[in-house]
């Protein structure tokens, strides 16, 4: 789909967004100024993307508790897919040896991930001593499935691997180390659960890789995108980004990349991207 001439007339083409942190706060909420900032720049022809850590069926219930309706890369660049309605422009999974090794990292490291896998009715797999946060696994209900990860990750597409909320950072760390070029990995502060999360994705994958994605499907160009995230996860995706913003409370890493810093979610900080928008730094 060619994009909106309105947008095309605008520096900024397209506003990517983290979710946690950034677009929501720490209890899952979106602000309704932030909201409504959403809907005015769609309104404007300017498509806002959300991009996340999360699975799809948690990023659609925060969005659409938060009034918000959005596309949505997932899993940290992972997958990409149009919500509510579910079609996939971006689809990246593991090489099975890549899978292998990355297993082999989070078991060495004494670690038993989660991993999500493109399974009908099932989000994740984990084994009997899962290493995640066990309000992570409650809240996946259903969508979980018990199993083997040894066979799954020789028989299955595998988006990613994480474990989330673990209460020592310093316990994820070997498991970065040792991934190597099989995985693209990030460890983040937790906002629901508490801890640390470490997710490892495929190769070269990222946020940015699904904006990519997400540009060539509605016939936008990357080069003309306003990014805004908090944490380790989005500094690829703010270094890629033509304007750069973080939200005041955003990790070392990300402000450290951010060209206009944002007020925190809870007080609809993520509106002023209007100011921006509407009057719009040159792009680089």
């Amino acid at each position: 789909m060619p994009a909106p001439a309105a947008s095309r007339n605008g520096a900024v083409q397209l506003v990517v967004t983290d979710l946690d942190g950034t677009l929501s706060d720490a209890r899952e909420r979106i602000h309704p100024a932030s909201a409504r900032a959403v809907r005015v720049l769609q309104a404007r022809g300017i498509p806002v993307l959300v991009a996340t850590g999360r699975r799809r069926r948690m990023a659609a219930a925060v969005l659409e508790a938060g009034g918000v309706a959005a596309p949505a890369v997932v899993l940290d660049g992972a997958l990409g897919v149009h919500l509510p309605a579910g079609r996939v422009f971006h689809r990246s999974t593991f090489p099975a040896a890549a899978a292998r090794q990355v297993l082999a990292a989070f078991e060495t490291a004494g670690l038993s991930p989660c991993v999500y896998v493109d399974r009908p009715g099932v989000d994740l797999v984990v084994d009997d001593h899962p290493s995640t946060h066990p309000l992570h696994l409650a809240r996946g209900g259903a969508w979980v499935a018990r199993g083997d990860l040894s066979a799954v990750v020789e028989s299955e597409p595998v988006f990613v691997f994480t474990v989330v909320g673990h209460p020592d950072p310093r316990a994820l760390e070997p498991v970065l180390r040792a991934v190597g070029p099989a995985g693209s990995g990030s460890i983040v502060h937790d906002l629901v659960y508490g801890g640390c999360t470490l997710q490892v994705r495929p190769p070269g994958i990222s946020k940015w890789s699904g904006v990519r994605s997400f540009c060539a499907d509605r016939g936008l160009d990357p080069a003309r995108v306003l990014a805004i995230g908090d944490g380790a996860n989005d500094v690829e995706l703010l270094e890629s980004a033509a304007v750069a913003c973080a939200v005041t409370t955003a990790a070392p890493a990300a402000l450290a990349r951010a060209r206009h810093v944002l007020g925190p979610p809870a007080t609809g900080g993520w509106a002023e991207v209007l100011d921006l928008v509407g009057n719009p730094t040159p792009l680089r």
